[in-house]
């Protein structure tokens, strides 16, 4: 791995070896998360002065930030960028842009404008307060994409909570809606347990190894002194379980279908990917960069946790009923538990990996299959809110049965739908589901844990049943026809339905795009 350059305000002011503290900002490589964090504050002053119907243009304004974020991580491709760096003794990083950061954020940014495209029709059919809305997604993407740089524990905290704070009252921001209010409570309460569990984790750590820098603890912490050594183990076990919390890992995973149902459907979405990548970037940091001398605890407690996710997942999609309110937003949210189990799965691999590249692409496995399924289970999310636009009033409950008849009345968006849930269930055409899901199955194998390959061979059959269910409602006929013609989709709707559609048919026509990230040194 090739050193980061020195930063070019590092010099030295006396011959007695004293280095300065002021050293440069490469702002080139800070510019995704620092774009969006201005734009936020944009919105925020935006709002005060602009009439209420001019606030429908805080919508495009959000939207255009996150692509042009998008467009700052093209200078960021082909090298390693280092900045906030330690100006005396061993050399260590606070911001690192690497493969994995720049996968991560590609994740991150284009999951949130994909969710901005969403919540334009949202925001308005809702009532939701325009300037407080795009203000605080723009703020938890913000923090999303600051996580994946991070290199030391005191910055990943801090971009974890960024992400996270927002979020609560985002899903909070229906005013009078029961509902709403429930999930809020349960996200932060379940989230602020989390904060505090890794908040004393990190301070355990930090004093057994008297660093913060993930390089210098993962230095220090095999030559912890024997009397520091339980609470070096103590506060590397706390650290994990405060991460397993926010990848809402079973049995951490208790406030994830009452938070979805309750929260406006982008919301919903956003957090099934984006709160998701920020939860599992920061597992990856601290477990595979930080705590690599305690693989032999966290390797087999990984997998653990991975099989007791997706089962618990998967069987609580398969309970869902077709007539139930708010079954297809659980269902998601349910297979969303269970996708978590898939993602954990090669990082207990890389658990049980001697070798450093083994590790990277153990890695490499679930950033591959966290991109793949940013995509189509965006997709879905989609299809579920411009559900509420059909003309049957009766569909803004979001049962399940009120999906019969919906290649007839909206054949677009039914034949999408279709094609992410075979994606999610890793059937042909959804070639790149198939494709993740073996990618994810050889890693389990290659690190000798068969027994968890069995476990995941057994839920993806599990899931199996609730996807194709679902699939097969959209075909038959609707219970109550409806009569005239159907209402059109909103703009904004149909293409955020049509930009997911062809990013699946792109990555299942050449997955190679995307399981290349299995078989790349990310670090």
């Amino acid at each position: 791995m090739t050193a980061p350059t020195p930063s070019p305000g590092t010099h030295d002011l006396a011959a007695g070896g004293a280095h300065s503290l002021v050293q440069s900002v490469d702002w080139v490589a800070v510019a995704p998360p620092v774009i969006v964090a201005l734009a936020a504050l944009a919105v925020l002053v935006a709002d005060l002065f602009l009439t209420e119907r001019r606030k429908s243009l805080l919508g495009p304004l959000s939207a255009a930030a996150l692509a042009l974020s998008l467009l700052a991580l093209l200078p960021l491709t082909g090298g390693r960028r280092a900045t906030f760096c330690t100006t005396a003794g061993p050399r260590a990083c606070s911001y690192v842009v690497d493969t994995f950061t720049l996968s991560i954020q590609l994740l991150v940014l284009g999951a949130a404008l994909v969710t901005a495209l969403l919540s334009m029709t949202a925001v308005a059919q809702e009532r939701l307060p325009a300037g407080e809305f795009w203000f605080l997604l723009l703020s938890s993407a913000c923090g999303a994409a600051l996580l994946p740089a991070a290199r030391d524990l005191a910055t990943l905290v801090v971009a974890l909570e960024v992400a996270s704070l927002p979020a609560f009252a985002l899903v909070g921001l229906r005013r009078g809606s029961r509902l709403s209010s429930e999930a809020a409570l349960k996200f932060f309460l379940s989230s602020v347990t989390a904060t505090a569990v890794m908040l004393l984790g990190v301070s355990f750590v930090y004093a057994a190894t008297g660093s913060m820098h993930l390089e210098t603890v993962a230095e220090r912490l095999p030559h912890t002194d024997s009397r520091l050594g339980t609470l070096a183990a103590a506060g590397v076990a706390l650290t994990l379980i405060g991460f397993a919390f926010k990848t809402a890992a079973a049995p951490f995973h208790f406030w994830v279908p009452d938070t979805y149902v309750g929260a406006p459907v982008p919301v919903a979405a956003y957090l099934s990917v984006v709160g998701k990548a920020a939860g599992f970037s920061g597992l990856i940091l601290v477990a595979v960069r930080g705590f690599p001398s305690y693989a032999h605890a966290w390797g087999p407690a990984l997998a653990v946790l991975a099989a007791l996710t997706m089962t618990v997942g998967n069987l609580g999609a398969l309970r869902q009923r077709t007539d139930r309110a708010h079954g297809a937003v659980r269902l998601l949210a349910w297979s969303s538990v269970g996708q978590a189990g898939y993602l954990l799965v090669p990082l207990a691999a890389a658990g049980h990996q001697d070798h450093q590249g083994h590790r990277d692409a153990a890695v490499g496995a679930t950033v591959a299959y966290a991109l793949m399924y940013a995509v189509v289970n965006l997709g879905a999310f989609a299809v579920v809110a411009a559900l509420r636009h059909r003309d049957d009033d009766s569909a803004q409950d979001g049962r399940l049965d009120q999906y019969r008849g919906l290649a007839r009345s909206h054949p677009f968006a039914a034949a999408a739908l279709a094609f992410f849930l075979l994606c999610l269930a890793g059937l042909p055409p959804g070639i790149i589901g198939l494709f993740a899901k073996v990618t994810v199955f050889s890693a389990a194998v290659d690190a000798g844990l068969g027994w968890l390959a069995v476990v995941m061979a057994v839920n993806v059959v599990i899931a199996l049943v609730y996807y194709l269910t679902w699939l097969a409602l959209l075909f038959r006929p609707a219970v109550q026809p409806t009569a005239g013609r159907a209402r059109r989709l909103p703009l904004p709707l149909t293409v955020t339905i049509a930009l997911t559609g062809v990013l699946a048919l792109a990555i299942s026509g050449a997955p190679q795009l995307v399981l290349g990230f299995a078989a790349t040194t990310l670090f």
